[in-house]
């Protein structure tokens, strides 16, 4: 997976990754959505043959865009981890 800055201000970082697809794009672009303090945030996979997503996030100034996407990676990833163990409780109880 590679990752490329297309864009970076003060409060605009718009980035370019391989490899993934709707699923986590939908999923960090929710939990960017969550956060009072971005003002936007989306994606866009410019064509459908190839596998390369645009993530766009602009934050109102009281956080950088950086910050609120990695904090979207980071409740994605406990959220992730929540999952794993109610299913495993309910894997054990069937």
């Amino acid at each position: 997976m590679k990752v490329k800055t297309l864009k970076k201000t003060s409060n605009e970082l718009k980035i370019e990754v391989e490899g993934i697809g709707h699923t986590l794009c939908n999923l960090l672009q929710q939990r960017l959505l969550k956060d009072k303090r971005v003002d936007l945030a989306g994606y866009d996979i410019p064509h459908p043959l190839f596998s390369n997503s645009v993530i766009y996030v602009r934050t109102k100034g009281n956080v950088k865009p950086k910050e609120a996407l990695l904090k979207a990676v980071e409740k994605s990833r406990e959220m992730n981890e929540e999952f794993r163990k109610e299913l495993e409780k309910a894997l054990k109880k069937s």
